[in-house]
């Protein structure tokens, strides 16, 4: 079976909540696919946001792009990756508790796997 990004809104992906919003850098670049746009932290933490993914989904792997979240890289983009055994979800929640810096942005979440059969 072919492994799906259920983190794009072209897959039904929706931001229903972001604790900050700032109209240049809104939290739906998130799921754009695009690793040049982005959604900003507004300077406080914790910070937080909700993917709805619109369908029942099996995820097997989380990817996070994100800039001075979790670790300190100037200059680069950070890219980690979180393998799990297989988990059901429709929405997923992500909560930012501090960072390198005053401001944070996401640029990506990229959840690979299938949908589940209901």
């Amino acid at each position: 079976m072919k492994s799906t990004n259920f983190c794009l809104s072209t897959e039904g992906a929706d931001v229903i909540l972001a604790t900050s919003n700032d109209e240049k850098y809104p939290p739906e670049n998130i799921i754009d696919g695009r690793s040049e746009t982005f959604w900003t932290t507004t300077g406080l933490f914790p910070q937080e946001f909700i993917i709805s993914l619109h369908k029942c989904v099996m995820i097997s792997k989380l990817t996070i792009q994100c800039y001075l979240d979790l670790e300190y890289k100037e200059g680069e983009l950070q890219i980690e990756e979180f393998s799990f055994p297989e988990f059901q979800a429709t929405h997923l929640r992500f909560i930012i508790l501090s960072a390198f810096d005053t401001f944070v942005s996401v640029h990506r979440i990229i959840a690979e796997g299938i949908v589940q059969d209901i």
